[in-house]
């Protein structure tokens, strides 16, 4: 059923300038992730693993790599008749004449000429750079039953964090009575997750409409969302219970790692019933050496630990050298950690060089260090 008649759109343009370094290059949905993974991974394997066949992704910032990774739909499983994954550029040019989407709802309005194509009932709009498992079919299944001109998934949230959100405020059915943006005093605790299912039909008129509003911010949440309930259009709150993770800044992708170590259970990548998938990096086994010691830590193919890793994600290629202690770490690809070094509480990017002996991070730390490779040479 959903495969003929849902459509997804991945917003995948955003800058991510809060992950700093590891998104000067590449754009944050192709950042690493989990050992082995890439964050649009989850996104991309939600919308196999629930039977959508046509993915749109609407690339903008820094997009090269991931331009050439999405259009591997093979990975997916989305390669087949009549579906695939199509990456989608902006079309329009701003004042200074870079092509640019101007909000989440202008780079859908852009592409409305391939959702024509689709001849799609609803539209799936989700974010590429989030962390969670969600079959979309049990969503749209809710929003068909409720009757719903659009249904925004939600997730409780702790009140004392409210207002970091978009905070849905809704009557006892679940429907949307009012929108808050990250309200100072939040009245209810159901955050917004920014995953959208629309009628097409109406979304279309609405979002031609928002076009041409000179005063609009062309966004989902600030416009569209607020003009649905202005016009007294039914809104439905789909609540998800399952884990979900922004991982938007250094420390939420780091906790993002250490959850899969702590919260085993919440976001299972060895369920064979809803896999991730992604690239095969085509890498050797892993090595654990004589002299190492390994306590609660996730160590991908290719790696060779001699040291001491303590509750640490360890991706693809990395090495750690004897006498080394990797402790409440994330090491990205490639990494290697030189004899007699010592990391605490770090994110580490790809292809960084500790030097034997050093010392990064600290235990005690609030904030969680992210070590680049000038750092690591003392630059």
């Amino acid at each position: 059923m959903v495969q003929k008649k849902m459509v997804a759109m991945i917003l995948a343009g955003g800058r991510g300038s809060r992950l700093y370094d590891l998104t000067k290059k590449i754009a944050k949905p192709a950042v690493n992730f989990g050992g082995k993974y890439r964050i649009i991974d989850f996104a991309l394997s939600n919308c196999a693993n629930s039977n959508i066949s046509t993915v749109g992704i609407l690339v903008q910032y820094e997009s090269v790599l991931l331009n050439s990774y999405v259009a591997r739909d093979y990975l997916w499983g989305l390669n087949m008749a009549g579906g695939g994954v199509y990456v989608l550029p902006p079309r329009e040019k701003d004042k200074e004449g870079f092509d640019i989407y101007e909000g989440t709802a202008n780079a859908i309005a852009q592409n409305i000429d391939f959702l024509d194509q689709t001849d799609a009932d609803y539209v799936l709009v989700l974010s590429g750079d989030h962390i969670y498992k969600m079959d979309y079919e049990d969503m749209l299944r809710e929003h068909i039953e409720t009757g719903a001109a659009a249904t925004i998934a939600v997730i409780q949230v702790p009140m004392k964090e409210a207002s970091r959100f978009g905070i849905m405020n809704c009557d006892e059915n679940d429907n949307i009575i009012e929108f808050e943006e990250k309200p100072a005093n939040p009245k209810s605790d159901l955050a917004s997750m920014g995953i959208y299912i629309f009628d097409y039909k109406l979304m279309r008129k609405y979002l031609v409409a928002d076009t041409k509003d000179k005063n609009s911010s062309h966004d989902f949440g600030k416009d569209i969302i607020p003009d649905y309930l202005r016009d007294g259009k039914r809104l439905h709150a789909y609540r998800f219970k399952g884990y979900w993770k922004d991982v938007g800044t250094i420390d939420s992708l780091w906790e993002a790692n250490m959850d899969l170590l702590d919260h085993k259970d919440l976001l299972d990548l060895f369920d064979n019933e809803w896999k991730i998938y992604s690239e095969d990096p085509m890498t050797a086994p892993q090595v654990i050496g004589e002299t190492a010691e390994v306590n609660e830590a996730y160590i991908t193919t290719g790696c060779y630990v001699d040291g001491k890793v303590n509750h640490s994600v360890i991706f693809t290629g990395s090495r750690i050298e004897k006498g080394a202690v990797v402790s409440d770490t994330v090491l990205m690809n490639n990494v290697v950690v030189g004899e007699g070094a010592k990391l605490e509480r770090c994110l580490v990017m790809n292809d960084v060089k500790i030097p034997a002996n050093a010392h990064f991070g600290d235990k005690n730390g609030d904030k969680i260090l992210l070590v680049t490779p000038e750092m690591a040479e003392g630059k």
